[in-house]
């Protein structure tokens, strides 16, 4: 297990330099914010100070060697737009994001695989074929389009809901029905599929043979057992949320880590972008390590040499 453990230490580092560089590359290739910082008719003095002042007049493999200098520091950088340390702009929107996809997690969870694990008991019955095609409903229908029609419904003709915003419990009701959407849909049918196939072993019809009961047979056995493609797609379901997140944020203007990057990313913010970009995906990777580890709480026949 250590030996595994200190693999994956190497690869996620080298992860977080490929994506790390990436964002440092492509946030380039968007302009240069100095013709946003300042005014149309600014002098060349002015843009000269400017751009020595936020180190761009330096060669682009230099300000590379800093940049990664200083995020093995810890430092970001200063946004160009906000003139504060960017990773205190991270911290002070994460908490939001952090809300909104952990509870479309647990709601994706909580609904996606009861409906699965119905789906694949009920199968081939009026209740599976409904489920299933509310699930192919679900992810068939964009993101932006049914968070719109959630908004024309319930905030501007039923006035149930407030249209955006965070602090109270029904702020979160539509962003979280938006994102959780595709995730309850996917987890639907994967939970129905992996079933399907556990269903089919001779261990299940020996319980049945015994005399066991459905509802504990279906618990115990078959959704146990069905559990690692489950949590498998969970996990790399979590990348998809924090990207979704950018269009839920910004519908119903949630102040999360999505609209923070996008908004850098309309005003060239180098240090906004890329402090967004490197601290998801080093979430990503941490995310998905847990869920290796957890494979071995699930099934202790796994082992990792």
């Amino acid at each position: 297990m250590s030996a595994y453990l200190i693999r994956r230490a190497i690869n996620t580092l080298v992860v977080l330099i490929g994506v790390a560089t990436l964002a440092f590359i492509l946030v380039r290739l968007t302009g240069d914010p100095v013709t946003l910082l300042l005014p149309l008719d600014a002098t060349a003095e002015a843009v000269a100070e400017l751009r020595s002042k936020l180190g761009l007049d330096q060669p682009v493999f230099v300000q590379y060697v800093r940049y990664l200098e200083s995020i093995v520091k810890g430092d970001f950088g200063s946004s160009m737009r906000f003139s504060v340390p960017a990773f205190d702009l991270f911290k002070a929107r994460f908490p939001a994001t952090l809300e909104l996809v952990g509870v479309s997690t647990v709601m994706a969870i909580v609904l996606g695989i009861p409906f699965g694990v119905l789906a694949a008991a009920f199968r081939g019955s009026w209740l599976d074929s409904f489920l299933m095609g509310l699930a192919a409903f679900a992810q068939a229908i964009p993101g932006f389009y049914l968070g719109l029609m959630l908004m024309l419904l319930f905030s501007v003709q039923l006035g149930w809901l407030p249209t955006g915003g965070r602090g109270s419990w029904q702020q979160l009701v539509m962003p979280v029905a938006v994102l959780s959407s595709f995730l309850i849909a996917l987890l639907a049918r994967m939970t129905r599929s992996a079933c399907l196939e556990v269903l089919g072993q001779d261990y299940i019809r020996t319980g049945r043979a015994k005399g066991v009961g459905e509802v504990w047979l279906l618990l115990k056995h078959v959704l146990k057992n069905a559990l690692i493609p489950i949590i498998t797609l969970i996990g790399l379901q979590i990348g998809t949320l924090f990207s979704g997140a950018v269009v839920t944020e910004t519908i119903f203007s949630w102040p999360g880590i999505a609209r923070l990057a996008l908004d850098g990313i309309y005003s060239r913010d180098y240090p906004l972008v890329q402090v967004v970009v490197v601290m998801s995906a080093a979430i990503f990777v941490l995310v998905n390590l847990l869920v290796d580890i957890f494979y071995i709480v699930i099934d202790p026949r796994i082992k990792y040499a």
